[in-house]
């Protein structure tokens, strides 16, 4: 054999382990380059609309909206996408992004920026459900957690890298022309993310159901009606989700505060960035080891443990008082991720076969909405004080993680499942 061929036959190897088709390398592309001018721009979407003369009352209003467009999108990019297949979905999306970029761009208004935000600033949430189906679709069963971690792993470039691209643009350009040309930018990747998803991406058809299944042949846009089609085991995850996300979510905006105000030895701006750099680049290196494992076995042990790893934190956060601490604390934040893309599979799992997309993004809508309200009460507990806030969130972990380890179900591996995962 040649070294061409050797490298060619390594080459395939390595793209067979990590999951690698030309559809989920032509969506994996999408969210590279989608996400990046997201993030460029979107970021610095405070400052900007602070820039054009909106008050605090607009910035606030713009956070508002993301969190609320983000449990609400999730649904209807599901529906559609079981309607007119991932392909076509992620066209749709893909447009309405890019007609905000475009708004953004050519109005220099606040105004414009929040009317613009309805249509890019939730993009990952309504494309969501389109990905994962993407992955189940074109993925053997025993390679289908390895494509949700690649997709988790390949989020997270522009969630570094954009965010710095777009202070380069505000350094050279200032804070208004400098975030118009980030949109600009992110208009041009959206651009070039539109042509490689169409090229790349296989056209797919809804195949018609059969008899005996429980799902209805034709999408179900009626939320209420779907609810109907959860099985037990997705709603046992659902509500053990949502206990384990309100440990998260209690003091998720609090984290900063403690870190550079309240502790005896507070972190600068320049240790806390470091801190988040250390715990992003933990789940990264954890995603493709922990979806290896997971294709080969169940599912339910890894989405315990990253439970567990949910309920720690914050128990670990309120004894991390200097900067040494705040480290370890930051590094087991970054193990949080070590069985979240395997839960993402497990729902796909659990969702009935011709409603996956739909099922899924009805999940998200349910989790994100009950959550909403974990905010707001991490903000009255902080008010009591720090503690109660870490506190009360390490009890809701508990809780969670209890029932889930109590009731939560999976699906047997299969035996394909037992082979290696290099084939």
């Amino acid at each position: 054999m040649t070294t061409s061929e050797t490298f060619k036959a390594r080459v395939s190897r390595l793209t067979r382990f990590l999951g690698l088709q030309r559809s989920t390398v032509g969506v994996l592309s999408m969210v590279v380059l989608v996400g990046m001018g997201e993030r460029m721009a979107e970021r610095f979407l405070p400052i900007y609309m602070l820039a054009l003369g909106g008050g605090v009352l607009a910035v606030g209003l713009l956070q508002a909206m993301d969190n609320l467009l983000s449990a609400l999108y999730s649904f209807p990019g599901g529906y559609l996408t079981d309607r007119v297949g991932t392909k076509q979905a992620l066209l749709i999306f893909n447009l309405v992004a890019m007609a905000g970029f475009t708004l953004v761009v050519l109005v220099p208004a606040w105004q414009a920026v929040l009317i613009g935000a309805v249509l890019f600033i939730s993009w990952s949430s309504i494309s969501l459900p389109a990905t994962m189906s993407l992955m189940y679709k074109v993925l053997p069963r025993n390679k289908r957690t390895m494509g949700v971690s690649m997709h988790s792993l390949m989020n997270r470039i522009p969630m570094a890298v954009g965010p710095l691209l777009g202070g380069v643009f505000i350094a050279i350009w200032g804070e208004r022309d400098g975030v118009r040309f980030a949109f600009g930018a992110a208009l041009v990747m959206a651009m070039a993310a539109l042509l490689l998803q169409q090229w790349m991406i296989e056209d797919d058809t809804r195949t018609k159901n059969t008899v005996g299944e429980t799902c209805a042949p034709t999408p179900e846009k009626n939320p209420l009606k779907l609810l109907r089609l959860m099985n037990p085991a997705m709603k046992s995850l659902l509500v053990t989700d949502i206990l384990v996300r309100f440990c998260e979510q209690i003091p998720y905006a609090f984290v900063v505060v403690w870190s550079m105000k309240t502790i005896a030895h507070p972190v600068s701006a320049i240790q806390f960035g470091l801190l988040t750099f250390v715990e992003m680049t933990t789940a990264v290196l954890i995603y493709i080891p922990v979806a290896y494992l997971a294709d080969r076995s169940t599912k339910k042990p890894f989405v315990l443990m990253t439970f567990v790893f949910f309920t720690l934190f914050p128990l670990v956060l309120l004894y991390s008082h200097s900067f040494e601490w705040l480290l370890a604390a930051f590094i087991l934040r970054g193990l949080k991720e070590f069985g979240e893309p395997t839960r993402k599979a497990l729902i796909m799992d659990l969702s009935p076969e011709h409603c996956k997309a739909g099922m899924f993004g009805l999940y998200y809508l349910i989790r994100d909405v009950v959550v909403s309200a974990a905010a707001l009460a991490g903000a009255f507990l902080w008010q009591i004080s720090p503690a109660a806030n870490l506190i009360t969130a390490f009890v809701f972990g508990v809780a969670g993680t209890a029932v889930f380890a109590v009731f939560g179900r999976d699906l047997p591996a299969p035996a394909d499942n037992m082979r290696s995962a290099s084939g």
